[in-house]
């Protein structure tokens, strides 16, 4: 009977001792660049709105 309840004992002793995790999460900055393909068709967008416009510079 001792045997019993001191291994119960032991067993709600080491339930007891659960270890508790911290995790510390940093911002992510995420810098977007312009492809170049971006910039190819707004050059070509602008050369197409000028040549169909040539007074508007």
């Amino acid at each position: 009977m001792k045997k019993t309840f001191l291994a119960a004992c032991a067993l709600l002793a080491i339930g007891a001792c659960t270890p508790t995790i911290r995790v510390e999460v940093a911002p992510i900055n995420i810098y977007a660049k312009l492809d170049a393909d971006v910039r190819v068709r707004l050059d070509k967008e602008v050369q197409t709105a000028i040549s169909q416009n040539p007074d508007l510079f």
